[in-house]
């Protein structure tokens, strides 16, 4: 009986074995070659053409701070955010799905994604190729204290100090154009 179950468990163990084994997919060493020539690429490329090491200041940082600020109610804070750099005008305008204007705007500095953190989301992040997971992945909250993701889009502040967020078409430019017949107008209102 003892002999019958350990036949019986060697044998689903073999079977779970096999199983696993036919899940994970092996590299033809031509595709091998090809990731490792492509790896090799980008190595050469980034040695003959080095990230910038002297940029002092982030405007993609600046729009994040005071992103944060205006979001959770402290638009004193976010209006009044010193930059250090000379901010650049911009011109944008936003398309509804059937191609009308919805609205244009000038930017004031850049327009940032809405998917652009100041903070990493988690304490680890996908595997390097060829690497092994051995403990699991932290995941960290936002400046705000809340986790999960946001919505493909962005935001800018407009240079009257507006917030605007998009999560659709856009044309974007430092020259400025025209587009005829915005179909949404907007007012705005005071409480007085």
């Amino acid at each position: 009986m003892k002999k019958l179950k350990i036949v019986i468990l060697l044998g689903i163990m073999i079977l779970g074995a096999f199983l696993l084994t036919g899940c994970t997919e092996t590299l033809t060493s031509s595709t091998e070659q090809e990731i490792e020539s492509t790896l090799g690429i980008g190595d050469k490329l980034s040695k003959n053409q080095p990230t910038p090491t002297d940029i002092d200041y982030s405007l993609e940082r600046y729009n994040l701070i005071r992103r944060t600020y205006w979001v959770n109610g402290q638009r004193e804070k976010a209006n009044t955010l010193v930059c250090e750099v000379e901010k650049p005008l911009g011109y944008i305008a936003l398309f509804l799905e059937n191609g009308s204007c919805a609205g244009k705007f000038i930017v004031d500095g850049k327009i940032t994604s809405l998917n652009s953190y100041l903070t990493p989301d988690s304490e680890y992040y996908e595997l390097v190729y060829g690497g092994t997971c051995t403990v699991e992945n932290k995941w960290l909250p936002d400046v705000d204290g809340s986790y999960g993701s946001n919505d493909n889009g962005i935001f800018f502040f407009t240079t009257d100090g507006k917030y605007v967020e998009w999560s659709g078409i856009y044309l974007y430019s430092d020259i400025p154009f025209e587009v005829q017949n915005p179909v949404v107008m907007y007012n705005e209102v005071t409480n007085e």
